[in-house]
């Protein structure tokens, strides 16, 4: 993805667009809020207790991958290590190759995009169509998924019908059941036909060695159903020490991502069919991925190894609502990619060291996090290296933060600055004098003034 800055980005993005993705975002972080709230007396203690359980896997990952090697070994399975991307595509490709297989169904996994799976595969003339329905529509337009959860949050029905007509799957027709049922009609017959069935996994228990793989389609389920060779991609951070941990972790999962009380489906894999068994994958394998892992995890920084990929930061980050996935130039969207992104990206951190600086630092994507990681402590932690390494501000005309404490710890230029604020709704940009606050306010409008003045209010109300 071509390099923007995020607010040139957001500046350039269409009205409809924006108000797609915010109304959307919005809705379903309110429902999310509610049903917690509704369901459980204190959520937020779920919260910590789930944090630190994924706390605890990721700080003693090197006792808990050979033990779910082992288990998974002792359920059938096939147990591979692929240290980089490129590992893990050659991986997938070698037992392809050692089936004959052409064909390939893939369930969605962020793993897979964040490897650039599908691609590499095409360069070897193997099919890996995407089964999902938002990430089968981002694929026919050679697009990037927007979101974590929902990856054409950023699209209309209309674009997709138009897609849907270029690709000859029916004369133009937006309405919503009639989409979903051509983009079933088609896929059918694709699950059939396809020698391997590609997942990720939302979880792997350690004590049992079973995958646990959640949707709402059913696609993971048809992409098995009919393969006699199953491939599970895994980041090494996805384990849980128990199977009774699942229990709060779907919980708060579901909650978190869609604001619902359980997925439609979900399902626990605990290796290849059985010889009772008529149907299903003979052959299972699962492809544990680093790919930059290890490192975050040496790193200061090492709680964004916690994420369950909900997306409920995204949903109530009030830049992702403005700038929508694409201005984040990388897989991971959204407060968690702006921690997550460019810390994978290693010796180029400097091309995602300005992700970071494009936050309010309010607060909202840590309250929300199922697994309470600090993300605005990891923010600015970035930040500083960022800022060590000598990497670019996040766009033209970004003051310098010294001049924002000079004014915090003098009263008086506070006080100026404040109704200097006043001043700018009303002044044209062209008249301002200073050019680092001209290009600022080019981009910025501050917010119509609402309500009392809060000073005049301190000093009148009655002494306690």
């Amino acid at each position: 993805m071509a390099r923007q800055p995020i607010d040139d980005f957001a500046a350039a993005l269409p009205a409809a667009q924006r108000t797609s993705v915010y109304q959307s975002t919005k809705g379903t972080h309110e429902k999310r809020t509610k049903l917690l709230f509704d369901n459980f007396e204190d959520p937020n203690r779920l919260r910590e207790i789930a944090g630190q359980i994924k706390q605890h896997v990721i700080e003693h990952l090197d006792t808990y991958l050979p033990a779910v090697e082992a288990k998974l070994q002792a359920n059938g399975a096939h147990v591979h290590w692929a240290a980089t991307a490129e590992s893990a595509c050659e991986a997938v490709l070698r037992i392809m190759r050692a089936r004959g297989a052409t064909k390939m169904v893939k369930a969605k996994t962020m793993v897979s995009e964040e490897i650039e799976l599908a691609p590499f595969l095409e360069k070897h003339g193997i099919e890996a169509l995407e089964t999902d329905l938002g990430e089968f529509i981002v694929q026919i337009d050679g697009d990037h998924p927007s979101h974590i959860v929902r990856p054409i949050i950023h699209k209309s029905r209309q674009e997709i019908a138009r897609s849907f007509e270029r690709e000859g799957l029916g004369a133009y027709n937006d309405d919503p059941e009639t989409i979903t049922r051509r983009a079933r009609q088609f896929l059918r017959h694709k699950y059939l036909e396809a020698d391997v069935g590609l997942t990720g996994a939302n979880f792997v228990s350690v004590e049992s060695g079973r995958l646990v793989v959640v949707t709402n389609e059913g696609n993971s389920r048809f992409s098995l159903a009919a393969t006699k060779c199953h491939i599970a991609l895994v980041g090494i951070e996805k384990l849980v020490p128990r199977d009774r941990d699942l229990g709060l972790l779907l919980n708060l999962l579901a909650r978190s991502a869609t604001a619902q009380q359980l997925t439609v489906y979900t399902e626990y894999i605990s290796g290849p069919k059985a010889a009772d068994q008529p149907d299903g994958p003979e052959e299972m394998h699962v492809i544990f991925v680093d790919n930059g892992r290890t490192e975050v995890l040496a790193s200061e920084c090492r709680e964004i190894l916690r994420c369950i990929r909900c997306g409920a930061c995204l949903n109530v980050c009030p830049v992702y609502r403005q700038a929508s996935g694409h201005a984040y130039r990388s897989v991971y969207p959204g407060p968690v990619g702006a921690v997550l992104s460019p810390l994978l990206a290693k010796d180029k951190f400097s091309e995602l060291a300005d992700l970071p600086k494009a936050s309010s630092l309010c607060g909202a994507c840590h309250e929300v996090c199922p697994v309470n990681i600090p993300i605005p402590d990891l923010l600015l932690r970035l930040r500083a290296k960022g800022k060590a390494e000598g990497a670019p501000l996040a766009s033209v005309g970004t003051p310098p933060m010294g001049v924002w404490a000079l004014l915090a710890t003098q009263p008086t230029s506070g006080k100026a600055a404040l109704f200097g604020g006043k001043v700018l709704n009303y002044l044209p940009t062209k008249l301002i004098p200073v050019p680092a606050l001209r290009a600022w306010e080019e981009k910025r409008v501050l917010p119509a003034w609402r309500g009392g003045e809060f000073r005049k209010w301190m000093k009148q109300r009655p002494k306690p």
